[in-house]
């Protein structure tokens, strides 16, 4: 028991005793120490019983906990610190903390008990089976049930009942469990709690509390053991709680897994004393070693369905961010354009988003591969399971091959432990590979096997593995002129190429650069707290006047430097555009002829136009004419037509 003498504050002298498992200190009427003291937070720290040992635990107050111990003054944190005889535990600063004396007092309890048996030894007796044949197939039907439960509440209400029908004497039946959840490890001593009491002739739980005995439970707890006790105030100690409760006779049962005890079954009788006998014992406590297996069993499944359940939302989560992240937060499909090669584009993209047909994305660089693959695996089927890319452009041949494929342990140096590839993630779902050409020769072999049966190899592995993934590649090479010069597999060429969707550059959509921009603008004036008014109309043209060869990559970069140079509320204007954009800007103005008739209009822009090609390939005439398709002669006739020679 545990005694705690109040030094200095509000309570100062007083001496409270405490059987209780947890006792709360704090200034809130919950804890079963209430101070008012100053520095004393609502909930500020608790101690602990775990069968053995008292220890105290801060409950992440803002002021400090102390155990002053031998003058060391000791701070205590979440993680609980035993206490000893004489300890003096402060709580709050040392100019307006409590400080308490702590104390043990033994219950009365040397427990002379009628008997024992061991977690090693329990088994019924031969003995006892013989004497009554019906209780062993009573016990063999009991646990066929409790073994066919996968709920713990359904359990532990079930197993009171089978104890009632099992032993007559039995008048009150408690369940008293470890306050971890049955967790493989906990920090600090264990925490045993009343879960369940049932009463006999009760229908469900008791509608009162029923005090449980606690010398019986520490003891079954400290020894490990089945303990019996026939006349439990005179056999076990008139202890307190013993007294309130008027138990006459008492057995308590370990529930344990391995060297950890999950918690105790306590069955008592208060009508009359010496009803509990070795051979009731002896049944419950086999009873008690199916029953833990049961218990530990409904705990890791209720464990198993909460860490289920969590990864379903946080796999559901993370999902969804990274569909709005790839699709702009525009739904399963954000590929903007409303051009005719857009409308093309998305026309074959809808025949085959559900087909199992393997898709060669083609297009330059920046035009929006990446996209058109996951819009393809978001309307489809598969859309619930992973889309995931890898670009086979980003790392060396051996480090890709584990990558995609996995490894084995011990299959190369640096391989501690299995690795699952790309291809197993993506199971079920798509797996999309980016800039595939430039995937070495050797690598491309393994590629085709697995896009042809459907299996893989990891490295360092003899088995092969089954999946079903989708597979989207994607190049910005020409593949037919790869296969030509030898750094492509024509088979694998021809396996990837089923179903080509090209995806057109800018400068083919340039009736999509408005909706792009609007679109680009929006985005990272939210992300920068900066709302730009729009653009000009004489920026907007330039923009479309410019030929964009990293394409919408190119102008997505372009728009987040304007919102950066862009006064708040202002319009986008020529000037703030990019050197190499502006170019564009004055070769039009340049290009804009003055008033006058359409052939004298048509002769300035034909003369600027010269000029321009003349000056872009450093007067080389030859290349020049080769630019504007015409011949050299052609070009110096119309260069003397306009006095430019």
């Amino acid at each position: 028991m545990l005694r705690l003498r109040f030094m200095n504050g509000a309570r100062a002298g007083e001496v409270l005793d405490f059987g209780e498992d947890v006792v709360t200190i704090g200034r809130a009427d919950t804890n079963g120490v209430v101070l008012r003291d100053d520095g004393i937070f609502a909930n500020h720290a608790k101690v602990l019983f775990d069968g053995t040992a008292w220890s105290i635990a801060d409950v992440l107050s803002a002021s400090a906990t102390f155990v002053e111990r031998l003058g060391i003054h000791n701070a205590v944190g979440v993680d609980p610190l035993t206490l000893s005889e004489g300890d003096l535990i402060r709580l709050g600063s040392a100019e307006q903390g409590v400080e308490i004396t702590v104390n043990f007092v033994a219950d009365v309890d040397d427990a002379r008990v009628v008997a024992v048996r061991k977690i090693d030894d329990i088994a019924p007796s031969a003995a006892t089976l013989d004497a009554d044949p019906k209780r062993l197939q009573a016990l063999y039907a009991v646990q066929k049930r409790i073994g066919g439960c996968s709920d713990l509440a359904q359990l532990l209400s079930l197993l009171c009942d089978e104890i009632f029908s099992l032993v007559r004497g039995v008048t009150h039946c408690t369940i008293v469990l470890r306050d971890d959840d049955g967790a493989e490890s906990s920090q600090g001593p264990a925490v045993y709690v009343p879960v369940l009491t049932r009463v006999r002739g009760l229908v469900g739980a008791s509608p009162v509390p029923i005090p449980t005995t606690r010398s019986v439970y520490r003891k079954v707890i400290a020894e490990r053991a089945a303990v019996l006790a026939a006349d439990a105030p005179n056999e076990v100690g008139e202890t307190e709680s013993l007294l309130s409760a008027d138990i006459r006779s008492v057995i308590g049962v370990p529930l344990w897994r391995g060297e950890e005890i999950l918690g105790v079954i306590q069955v008592d009788n208060r009508e009359s004393p010496g009803v509990f006998a070795s051979g009731d014992l002896e049944l419950l406590a086999t009873l008690g070693h199916n029953a833990s297996l049961a218990v530990a069993n409904c705990r890791l499944l209720t464990r198993l369905r909460a860490a289920e359940e969590r990864l379903k939302k946080e796999n559901s989560f993370l999902k969804g961010r990274e569909q709005s992240r790839r699709t702009g937060g525009r739904g399963p499909i954000a590929i903007i354009g409303q051009s005719n090669a857009m409308a093309t584009l998305l026309e074959h993209l809808a025949k085959v988003v559900d087909t199992r047909v393997t898709v060669l994305v083609e297009g330059e660089t920046g035009v929006g591969k990446e996209l058109i693959a996951s819009a393809l695996h978001y309307q489809s089927r598969r859309r619930d399971r992973l889309f995931v890319g890898q670009n086979c452009a980003a790392m060396p041949e051996s480090l890709l091959e584990s990558e995609l494929f996995g490894h084995k342990k011990g299959a190369f140096t640096g391989a501690h432990e299995d690795k699952k590839g790309l291809f197993e993630v993506a199971d079920g779902g798509t797996l999309f590979l980016d800039e595939v050409t430039e995937m070495p020769l050797s690598l491309q072999s393994k590629l085709l096997r697995a896009l042809q049966e459907g299996e893989i190899r990891p490295v360092g592995s003899n088995v092969e593995r089954r999946v079903d993934v989708r597979i989207v590649a994607a190049t910005n090479r020409n593949l037919e002129e790869e296969v030509s010069a030898g750094r492509f597999r024509e088979d694998l060429y021809y396996r990837l190429k089923v179903f080509p969707l090209r995806v057109p550059p800018l400068r083919e959509r340039r009736d999509d650069i408005p909706i792009l921009a609007d679109h680009f603008l929006k985005i990272h004036g939210r992300e920068m707290g900066k709302p730009v008014a729009g653009y000009s109309q004489q920026a907007m043209e330039v923009l479309q006047a410019y030929d964009w060869p990293g394409n919408v990559r190119e102008l997505q970069n372009e728009v987040q430097r304007l919102v950066i140079q862009v006064e708040q509320g202002e319009f986008i204007t020529p000037d703030l555009l990019s050197p190499r954009i502006r170019q564009t800007a004055e070769a039009l103005a340049r290009a804009r002829p003055e008033k006058g008739s359409l052939k004298e209009m048509m002769d300035q822009v034909e003369r600027v136009l010269l000029l321009e090609s003349l000056r872009e390939h450093g007067n080389n005439k030859s290349a020049a004419a080769r630019t504007l398709g015409i011949t050299r002669e052609g070009l110096h006739k119309k260069l003397r037509q306009f006095g430019l020679t």
